[in-house]
């Protein structure tokens, strides 16, 4: 089977009957072949989503064909339907500051294929990863953004980033421990595609050194949580959360070992499950197949 002729298509709308019947219907007579299918009905908004991956014919190798095929069953129902095609890999940029570890596993992903991703750029604050991106063959680009820095510096930095992010065809941009506050101007030209991976199991231990918090109150879990980015800092739709247990023998550091560890793992499920075409908006939540 050719990655080639696959697609996945995503679809959400206010839930009715016969949606499944129609989508696959449709996908059956134009000779398509439905791979796997999943489907989810929210009672509580009335919404209906679905995940289909499909395997197209010669002739519909091609999105705007299948969008085309696709516009009545669309207008119909009221859909927001979008076919991806699994041939051309997602370019994520990965944005990092002072602390790596996520970002070396996500490039030791890539490269292992783990992760079916072209990653064309890593943009960071500061210069102290550059060497580590040598390593794995990924131009590094490093956007100084000084202490104290104004919001004018601040926001000429993100737009510097805009552009890369155009450029570069950017589907994807993942915040691998980027220790700055988005502004809400560059959070609205990131909607939907932009990950954080937040150091603690939110809401609790917010700020600095969560960890060192965490031990302070004596917790018995920590965890991490991946999220899409909004002008609301760490309270974006929640992709994926982890915990590990610890114990009062373990000192801060170690929880912060412990810590980081989960923060890898979670990340790359939320990239993973995104550049999959696994994860549908669903207000301030998400639907994850």
């Amino acid at each position: 089977m050719s990655a080639s002729t696959e697609f996945v298509l995503t679809l959400s709308c206010q839930d009715r009957k016969g949606i499944v019947y129609a989508v696959s219907g449709l996908l059956y007579q134009a000779g398509c072949n439905i791979i796997d299918s999943h489907q989810f009905g929210d009672e509580d908004t009335g919404l209906f989503f679905m995940r289909v991956h499909f395997q197209a014919p010669g002739h519909l190798c091609d999105v705007p064909i299948l969008d085309k095929l696709f516009a009545n069953i669309r207008s119909e129902f009221g859909m927001q339907a979008h076919f991806h095609s699994l041939a051309r890999k997602p370019r994520v940029l990965i944005m990092v500051s002072k602390f790596g570890h996520c970002l070396n596993d996500l490039l030791f992903r890539r490269q292992a294929g783990q992760l079916d991703i072209e990653v064309p750029v890593v943009v960071s604050n500061h210069p102290d990863f550059a060497e580590l991106c040598a390593s794995y063959g990924v131009p590094f680009r490093h956007l100084s953004l000084p202490t104290g820095a104004s919001a004018e510096a601040k926001r000429a930095q993100e737009q510097q980033i805009e552009q890369i992010c155009s450029e570069e065809q950017i589907d994807l941009v993942v915040l691998a421990r980027y220790m700055q506050i988005l502004s809400p101007e560059f959070c609205d030209f990131l909607r939907g595609c932009a990950i954080n991976i937040h150091h603690s199991f939110l809401p609790s231990f917010k700020g600095a050194k969560p960890y060192y918090q965490a031990h302070a109150r004596g917790v018995k879990l920590i965890g991490a949580t991946a999220h899409y980015v909004t002008p609301d800092l760490d309270e974006g739709p929640i992709i994926e959360q982890d915990v590990s247990r610890v114990t009062h023998e373990m000192s801060a550091e170690d929880l912060t070992a412990v810590g980081r560890d989960v923060e890898c793992i979670v990340l790359a499920r939320a990239v993973k499950w995104h550049c999959e075409h696994r994860v549908l908006l669903n207000g301030s939540r998400t639907v994850v197949f």
